[in-house]
């Protein structure tokens, strides 16, 4: 090794070898056969391994245009649900020798900056989580795989589509209700242009209005729970025709929280007045007092199915199809209606 060198290079090794360095990067690389013979492969190797040599990776990958690089784009950093997403793409990234970049593009409705100067230059793949096509515009370039997480699987807008079954989920809380009892329900909808929330509300409408006597108000509200609160106080205090609602069906488990403070403040006991259902089973869900009867959206298991997704598509695999299973978890914050 040169006196002064930290790191053996590849002329060190193919010096040490008595080759070329093309000899050492074909019999490194793997594509010597009919091309090096045998003893010349095995003296190569030989050479590496006394002098320690390891290629450079990711100059090798920048020449063949790859980075095992994959970026992850969600809507917000700061919610435990796209946290858990993250987790399970990154460990089955790792597994693959893949890393994985974490981006925020506000509320998903975008269009997103990019993170690189060239973001084609620098990633092989997307995953984008929740998101509207035209916040990816600006990173896809339309060039690089996509995978979406949560998005609209006959929109074509990506590679392939991995889902929550969160149609099921919403028949899951539905049928919970309606079995207890209830008739006249909330709807607390999350005030975002996305296709989860606008299933969520499909869904519910579906499973209420066939319920002869039953109905359904929708109120919609920033996902904060500074915004529930004000839609839930709102939408009890306004004067109708129709029945009060026994149960307030929420778009996530946050709004339930809000929907809990306004219930407090209007002097109404859950569920002794009003049951409350949310939908994510994150760590607030246990709380909340009493606990929140909510359906349980594995984050980190819809991390993991994005990323073998996007695994197949580099590959030139179909990925697996099929929604992941969700389901509801039962608690104390849900119960048969008062009788009137």
């Amino acid at each position: 090794m040169p006196r002064g060198s930290t790191r053996p290079t590849s002329r060190d090794v193919a010096q040490a070898a008595g080759v070329s360095q093309a000899a050492v990067s074909l019999v490194l690389g793997d594509k010597w056969r009919g091309r090096v013979s045998a003893p010349t492969a095995e003296r190569v190797r030989q050479a590496a391994h006394e002098l320690g040599y390891r290629p450079n990776l990711a100059a090798r990958n920048l020449r063949l245009g790859h980075t095992r690089t994959v970026l992850l784009v969600v809507p917000v950093l700061t919610t435990e649900f796209f946290a858990g997403v993250y987790t399970g793409a990154a460990r089955i990234a790792a597994e693959h020798g893949f890393g994985v970049v974490l981006y925020p593009s506000p509320e998903g409705i975008g269009p997103a900056r990019s993170p690189f100067a060239s973001a084609q230059a620098a990633l092989d793949g997307i995953i984008a989580s929740s998101m509207a096509a035209d916040a990816l515009t600006t990173l896809r370039g339309d060039q690089l795989p996509l995978v979406m997480l949560d998005s609209d699987p006959t929109a074509n807008l990506g590679a392939a589509t991995v889902n929550l079954d969160i149609t099921d989920g919403i028949r899951q809380i539905a049928d919970h209700l309606l079995g207890l009892g209830h008739r006249h329900f909330l709807h607390l909808a999350a005030d975002v242009p996305s296709w989860t929330f606008h299933i969520r509300a499909r869904e519910l409408a579906t499973r209420i209005t066939a319920q002869p006597g039953a109905t359904l108000r929708t109120t919609t509200t920033p996902v904060t729970i500074d915004g529930a609160l004000a839609a839930t106080e709102r939408a009890l205090r306004t004067t109708t025709t129709d029945p009060r609602p026994t149960a307030i069906v929420c778009d996530d488990d946050k709004l339930a929280a809000g929907a809990y403070k306004a219930l407090r403040r209007l002097g109404l006991h859950i569920p002794h007045d009003i049951s409350v259902t949310g939908i994510d089973d994150l760590a607030l869900a246990t709380a909340l007092d009493p606990e929140l009867t909510t359906v349980r959206l594995d984050a980190e298991l819809f991390g993991e199915h994005g990323m073998h997704a996007l695994l197949a598509v580099l590959e030139g695999r179909t990925p697996n199809a099929g929604d992941i299973p969700v389901h509801l978890v039962a608690r104390a914050s849900t119960a048969p209606p008062r009788p009137s």
